[in-house]
C-alpha cells in the first residue's frame, strides 16, 4: 500500500478526480503536524482545508478576547528544536492573533502550503470497496481520491445556533463568535447583546464591556469561571523556559490534562483551614491551576466538590458588587469543575459596570429576534449588534456534518447517532483507512490539545509505516476491540462526578437535535493523558492487534485506478 512509485503520485484516475496516497481533513493545529509528518516520510499527501487558509479554530474565531488557557509554551509543538528556539512566546497566555501568526510561522518555515488546498470543504466522502480507495466530492464539485484519508477536524469546529424566531429579521449585525467579522468592528458607542456564557462568552463579556455604550448579557446557565492571571513573558524569562523545554514537556505527559500542574490527593487528611489556604494560593496562579493542581477527590467526591464549589461561588461574591447579580453567576446544577471550565480576566468585575446588564433567560426565556433587537418574555432589548456565543457541536459535530460512507454505503453520523464508537479514538470500524487525530473518545477532548493531537499524529503515521512497510491495501478497526475500548472509556467516564453534568464533555448541547438532556454520548476519554498513551503505545509496540490488515493484487488494482 502507499507505494512510491512515479505513476501513483499525484495521478488522476479515470473518472477525473485527482488521487492521492493520503489526505488530510483539516489544516489546522492537528492537521499541519500531520502534513508536516506524512511529507517527512515521503507519503504523497495534502491536506484539503475549507477555510481560505490555514489555521483551524486560531484562524476562525477571532473575537475580543480569544486567547489559549493553556500556557503558551506548554501549548506550542515540541517536535523542532529549531521553534523552540527561534520562537518568542508574548504572554503566558497567547491571544489568538499570535496564535495564528505561530501557526503562519511554522508552515512557512517547512513549506508546508504548498501541500495545502484552501476553499476546499469536503461534502462528501465514499468508500470504494473493490478499489479500496476512499472517494472524496467537495462542496464546489471538485473530486479527489486516496488510500486513506486523516480526519483532522478539531473537537470545536462546528458552531452552533439556537432557533429562535426571527433570527433573520435582525436589522443590526449578527453573528456567531466562529464568524466574528475579519475587519475590525467598531464597537464604540454600540449597545451589543451576546447569547451565551460560556468559555467564548465569557471572554468576550470581559474584553468589551468597557468598550461599548451598552452591553446586555443573555444567559440560560451560569458556568463556574476562574482567574487567567496572564501576564508578559520578558525575553529572560523566555530563555529560562527554553531552557527547561525537556522538562516542561516531560511535566505535560506525567499529567492527566496534559498541563504542567500535578493533581494532588489528600483532601480529607488536611482541615479546612488547609484546604482553604491551598485554594487561596491556586486561585493566584495562572491557568489550570485551580483545577488541575486541585486534589483529585474534587472530581470524585460529592462533599469534597460541593465545599470546593462554596469556595468558588464565595470569590464570585467577593468580586460582584450586587448580591442578586452575584447568586445568578453561580452555577447550581453542576459543581466546580464537572464542565469545561471557562477562565476569565475581570469577567466578574464587569457586571459592576452601569452599562452591563445580565438577564436571566432561564426565568425569562427568549421569544423572538425582532428587528431591533430581542424580546423575552419580561422585556425588548434594542440592540445594534447580536453575537450568538452558543457553543459547538462538540467533537461529533465535523464529522457529521462531512457525508461520510464506509461499507456497504453505511453513513458515520447514524452509526454514531447515539454516541461515537470507536477504537482507542483513531479508528472506527465499518469505515477501513479511515483515522482520526484528536478524535472522539481519544483523550484530546479532555487535555491540553496539542500535547494530545502531536502523539496522536506520530500513532497514526507509525500506523501508516506499519502498513507500507507490510504492502497492505487495507486496514479496520476490529468491533470486538472497538466494544472492548467502549467498556474503558464508560467505566473511565463513570467514575467521575462530571458523568451527570450537563456541557460538551457529555455530549450535551441545547441547540443540536438529539443531544439533549437525559441523553449521554460518551465524547472523550477520562482515563488521562499518561494511562491512554500506555495504551496507544501497547497497541503500536505488539503489532497492533484489534485492526485487520488485508493486501490486494496490485497490479488488479493498477488497472482499476488507471
Amino acid at each position: 500500500m502507499i507505494q512510491e512509485t512515479p505513476n501513483s503520485r499525484h495521478s488522476t484516475n479515470r473518472s477525473g478526480a485527482e488521487h492521492r496516497d493520503v489526505i488530510v481533513i483539516g489544516a489546522g493545529v492537528s492537521g499541519i503536524y500531520a502534513i508536516k509528518r506524512l511529507t517527512d516520510l515521503g507519503f504523497d499527501a495534502i491536506v484539503l482545508e475549507a477555510d481560505d487558509d490555514l489555521g483551524g479554530t486560531w484562524n476562525r474565531n477571532r473575537y475580543p478576547g480569544c486567547r489559549f488557557d493553556s500556557e503558551s509554551y506548554t501549548y506550542g509543538y515540541s517536535f523542532s528544536n529549531e521553534v523552540l528556539d527561534e520562537w518568542h512566546w508574548k504572554e503566558r497566555f497567547s491571544s489568538q492573533p499570535e496564535n495564528l501568526r505561530y501557526l503562519h510561522f511554522v508552515a512557512d518555515k517547512f513549506d508546508l502550503r504548498r501541500h495545502m488546498r484552501f476553499n476546499a470543504r469536503v461534502d462528501r466522502m465514499e468508500w470504494d470497496e473493490a478499489d479500496h480507495l476512499w472517494d472524496l466530492t467537495l462542496v464546489d464539485g471538485r473530486r479527489y481520491t486516496a488510500r486513506v484519508v486523516v480526519a483532522s477536524l478539531g473537537p470545536l469546529s462546528a458552531p452552533t445556533l439556537p432557533a429562535l424566531p426571527g433570527m433573520d429579521s435582525f436589522g443590526g449585525q449578527s453573528f456567531h463568535t466562529f464568524h466574528w467579522p475579519k475587519t475590525a468592528l467598531n464597537l464604540a458607542g454600540k449597545r451589543v447583546g451576546i447569547i451565551g456564557t460560556g468559555a467564548t462568552g465569557i471572554q468576550i463579556i470581559a474584553e468589551i464591556a468597557d468598550k461599548v455604550e451598552q452591553l446586555t448579557v443573555f444567559q440560560r446557565r451560569p458556568n463556574w469561571s476562574s482567574p487567567l492571571n496572564n501576564a508578559p513573558i520578558s525575553a529572560d524569562e523566555m530563555d529560562s523556559i527554553r531552557a527547561r523545554y525537556d522538562e516542561i514537556f516531560a511535566a505535560c505527559a506525567a499529567t492527566p490534562g496534559g498541563f504542567e500542574h500535578q493533581t494532588r490527593w489528600g483532601f480529607w487528611d488536611h482541615t479546612p483551614e488547609e484546604r482553604k489556604a491551598l485554594w487561596d494560593e491556586l486561585y493566584r496562579q495562572p491557568g489550570f491551576a485551580i483545577l488541575a493542581a486541585n486534589y483529585a477527590e474534587i472530581f470524585l467526591d460529592e462533599d469534597a466538590n460541593r465545599e470546593m464549589s462554596d469556595y468558588i461561588a464565595t470569590r464570585i461574591r467577593q468580586r460582584v458588587n450586587d448580591p442578586a447579580v452575584a447568586e445568578k453567576l453561580i452555577p447550581t446544577d453542576h459543581g466546580f469543575g464537572l464542565q469545561r471550565l471557562p477562565l476569565e480576566t475581570n469577567y466578574f468585575e464587569a457586571y459592576n459596570r452601569p452599562n452591563v446588564e445580565l438577564v436571566d433567560i432561564s426565568q425569562h426565556p427568549i421569544e423572538e429576534v425582532t428587528a431591533t433587537g430581542l424580546r423575552t418574555t419580561a422585556a425588548d432589548h434594542d440592540l445594534d449588534i447580536l453575537v450568538y456565543a452558543t457553543g459547538f457541536d462538540a467533537i461529533t459535530g465535523a464529522y457529521d456534518r462531512i457525508d461520510i460512507r464506509g461499507v456497504d454505503g453505511q453513513r458515520l453520523a447514524d452509526r454514531w447517532s447515539d454516541g461515537p464508537l470507536t477504537y482507542v479514538g483513531l479508528l472506527t470500524s465499518g469505515f477501513p483507512n479511515f483515522l482520526m487525530v484528536a478524535g472522539p473518545q481519544s483523550v484530546s477532548g479532555s487535555t491540553n490539545f496539542p500535547r494530545a493531537i502531536e502523539g496522536g499524529v506520530e500513532w497514526v503515521t507509525g500506523l501508516l509505516e506499519h502498513v507500507r512497510q507490510n504492502g497492505y491495501q487495507r486496514f479496520e478497526a476490529q468491533p470486538g476491540a472497538e466494544q472492548d475500548w467502549q467498556k474503558e472509556v464508560v467505566r473511565a467516564h463513570e467514575r467521575l462526578l462530571l458523568r451527570r453534568s450537563k456541557g460538551w464533555f457529555t455530549g450535551y448541547n441545547a441547540n443540536v437535535e438529539g443531544h439533549q438532556e437525559g441523553t449521554v454520548r460518551y465524547q472523550a476519554y477520562f482515563g488521562g493523558a499518561p494511562r491512554y498513551t500506555s495504551r496507544v503505545t501497547e497497541i503500536a509496540e505488539t503489532g497492533y492487534p484489534g485492526i485487520e490488515f488485508a493486501s490486494i493484487d496490485r497490479a488488479d488494482a493498477a488497472r482499476r485506478h488507471s
